[in-house]
């Protein structure tokens, strides 16, 4: 085969290959409303953390993609600049140490990590940050294998009330989400969640909101939050808690300030005043008071 034809080889199996690269660059340019959330499960406003935590995702992935295309391309360049060539006799020269290049290579990822915790430790800050005093207070508390809902007197509730919830009935017929315990916030109101677990360790996730918070026996965790989109999110136990561990669901419906209001109004009508607080827990590991 001549020289002509070896080049033509190789310039059509590069085709190809170059198109693939396009397609794949494309496919990772975001074009998408999925692909700019970083395919999260959650829309920018539905909480106000919900936009940073997008950005911190997001970001953190556009740049590891930079950091692996360059890294990549550099592997790549080495290959092809340093192979053997056909008439190379012998080993190349040999060198032990390159002092500039052993300080780019320690430097550059010490940076890159120190750059990567001051974004996470600046978001997480915020995430986890309490108020002093937030307008929504609820006490809630993970049991095997529900959940109960304290709303705790203060600020916009007038009155302590309560829903005590029992587990999901998965018997392989179409769930009812209506019979699943059911967290109700108020829109645009500083909320703060009191996590606690009244037997083993669960953990409070409502995938919508993007936080997920560990419930554990005789500690109290807390998330603060403001809804800022109105609908019904669904929510589970993201900690394996024991045989029933699949059937502890439950749903978030955020509203309206006036509906919010009704809602602890029907508790209240129902008789669920007061809370029913740790005076039902039953860790037996835990120091009576």
């Amino acid at each position: 085969m001549s020289s002509q034809d070896r080049t033509g080889s190789r310039r059509a199996k590069f085709i190809p290959i170059t198109g693939l690269a396009i397609a794949g660059a494309l496919a990772l340019s975001g074009c998408t409303a999925e692909s700019k959330n970083g395919w999260l499960p959650a829309e920018r406003d539905t909480t106000n953390q919900t936009g940073r935590i997008i950005d911190l995702w997001v970001n953190s992935w556009i740049t590891v993609l930079i950091i692996g295309l360059i890294t990549w391309a550099l592997i790549i360049w080495c290959i092809v600049a340093y192979r053997r060539r056909k008439d190379a006799v012998g080993f190349p020269r040999q060198t032990s140490y390159n002092l500039p290049l052993e300080i780019f290579y320690v430097m550059i990822p010490l940076f890159m990590v120190l750059v990567f915790f001051y974004f996470t430790d600046r978001d997480q800050r915020a995430i986890d940050a309490r108020v002093d005093s937030p307008q929504v207070t609820i006490d809630v508390r993970g049991k095997q294998w529900s959940w109960d809902f304290n709303y705790v007197q203060g600020n916009d509730v007038k009155e302590a009330v309560f829903e005590s919830g029992v587990q999901a009935p998965l018997d392989g017929k179409p769930l009812n989400k209506d019979v699943l315990p059911t967290l109700v916030l108020p829109i645009n109101r500083t909320v703060e969640l009191q996590l606690n677990s009244r037997d083993v360790i669960h953990s409070f996730w409502v995938p919508a909101f993007l936080e997920k918070k560990d419930m554990i026996p005789g500690k109290t965790n807390y998330i603060t939050l403001t809804p800022t989109a109105l609908g019904t999110f669904d929510g589970k136990c993201a900690e394996l808690c024991g045989e029933y561990h699949s059937e502890m669901l439950f749903r978030v419906k955020v509203v309206s300030e006036a509906d919010f209001q009704s809602h602890l109004a029907e508790l209240k009508t129902k008789g669920n005043t007061g809370n029913i607080g740790e005076e039902y827990d039953r860790n037996p590991n835990l120091t009576e008071k």
